[in-house]
């Protein structure tokens, strides 16, 4: 298997795609991430609201995410096939739909906040940084919904380089805005909350303007009108019915988080900023996994769309093998590490002490997370787009969200007992994640005919 890809060449064509979307998921986690870390400055309190308020946003991502699913897919195939009008229309649908879209949805945000961050049971202490926070980054979401469907084009056309330099702009951006307005530095007012907001939606505004830039230059110069007369309804049909259950399965993960947050509401203040810390350093543990299974499933599409089925084959089970390998690695290095990580945030010992705990379970966690995250892409990329999606609603829900319940409230055992079902979730969909692979009946799925 690991001879098959060294000599078809694919190796190389795995770094070149691998590389620029490990850098670039890393940077995108560390926009959030750095508001949790200089905001732990300003106040504990700050940071468990942020994190309430990044929940329902990032639910609310996850609906653009339907467009741009079924944009990787699509285009890696046709390109695969050399399709490329097809490639053409495609991106152009893919942005009109978001753009549209991320507008309504950023409006429902903004206007929506206090009715939302009510029924999260956010605390009255926590309520006003949480609805300062939400109203502003929510109201400019469609930034994301637009920059999420040119990024998806442009990698899938092994151009996954721009929106890596993109992101890299972005964080110096945010980075030196969050230093000016949380702390009131260059004449500028101490903002706090509000600052780290208007500084993080600033910094994904730009992104999106300079990603239309590379798109017209580097990616596609001009959109020919004939290709869209009449307007190609079929390529509108076929992302959605990729992106629903795509997004459909991330939906529901994210659904079952927001209502685990509500859980964790329950045990107090404490246990929200616990988990807040800890998953800003878990992000960056298994982000080799995402760049792995965003790479690989690209390279899958093509070969899909190429009808070369077995190497299709070979390489997913590849990818998988090394994403497992490396998180676990990464996750063990963290768990080792992690208590002072945890003191470089806070200086609450039952934060540091739950936080340290957190971080071992975690360790047999990202075995699961690492096969989910490399599965869900891999099928994606095939066709095979409504398995994850039901597998993940039934096992989410019942494991993860009931478990949760079970282990951290009722018996007692909180935020560590609910790590635990988050153990088994994970792990329980990454057994029958790899018996899907193996059965090859992804393999009459491609939309390439």
């Amino acid at each position: 298997m690991i001879w098959l890809v060294r000599n078809t060449g694919m190796k190389g064509q795995l770094s070149k795609l691998v590389l620029p979307i490990f850098i670039e998921t890393a940077l995108v986690m560390m926009l959030g991430a750095i508001d949790t870390i200089m905001l732990s400055q300003h106040s504990d309190n700050s940071v468990a609201a942020v994190g309430v308020v990044n929940q329902l946003v990032n639910l609310a991502v996850l609906v653009f995410q339907v467009i741009s699913f079924g944009t990787t897919v699509l285009c890696s195939q046709y390109l695969g096939a050399g399709l490329k009008e097809r490639m053409v229309q495609v991106t152009a649908v893919a942005i009109a739909f978001n753009a549209c879209s991320g507008l309504l949805i950023s409006a429902a945000l903004y206007l929506g906040s206090p009715m939302l961050l009510s029924l999260m049971g956010l605390r009255p202490e926590l309520m006003g940084e949480g609805m300062c926070y939400m109203r502003i980054v929510g109201a400019f979401a469609f930034f994301q919904a637009v920059s999420l469907a040119i990024s998806a084009s442009l990698r899938s056309a092994d151009k996954a380089i721009y929106p890596m330099m993109v992101t890299v702009v972005v964080n110096l951006l945010n980075i030196m805005g969050n230093y000016i307005l949380i702390f009131g530095k260059m004449g500028m007012p101490a903002l706090g909350v509000e600052g780290a907001a208007i500084s993080t939606s600033i910094a994904r505004g730009v992104s999106m303007l300079i990603l239309i830039v590379i798109l017209f230059r580097i990616h596609i110069p001009h959109f020919p009108m004939r290709l869209f007369r009449p307007f190609p309804w079929g390529e509108l049909k076929n992302l959605l019915k990729i992106g629903m259950p795509a997004a459909g399965e991330e939906i529901s993960y994210s659904g079952s988080q927001v209502v685990i947050t509500f859980f964790i509401n329950m045990l107090g203040n404490e246990a929200l900023a616990t988990r807040t810390y800890c998953w800003n350093m878990i992000f960056f543990v298994y982000i080799f996994s995402i760049a792995m299974g965003q790479g690989g499933a690209i390279l899958i599409g093509h070969l899909v769309g190429e009808r070369k089925v077995h190497t299709a084959y070979l390489l997913g089970c590849y990818t998988r093998w090394l994403a497992i390998r490396v998180s676990v690695v990464l996750s063990f290095l963290l768990a080792c590490g992690g208590r002072y990580g945890l003191e470089w945030l806070t200086d609450n010992p039952n934060i540091i002490r739950l936080g340290c705990l957190i971080l071992w379970i975690d360790v047999l966690l990202e075995i699961g997370r690492a096969i989910n995250i490399w599965a869900t892409q891999a099928l994606r990329a095939t066709g095979d787009v409504n398995y994850q999606f039901y597998v993940g609603i039934i096992v989410q829900w019942t494991v993860s969200v009931g478990l949760s319940y079970l282990l951290g409230i009722h018996w007692g055992y909180g935020l560590l007992g609910m790590w635990v079902s988050f153990m088994l979730d994970e792990n329980i969909r990454g057994l029958i994640f790899i018996f899907r692979w193996r059965s090859m009946k992804w393999a009459t799925k491609s939309f390439v005919r």
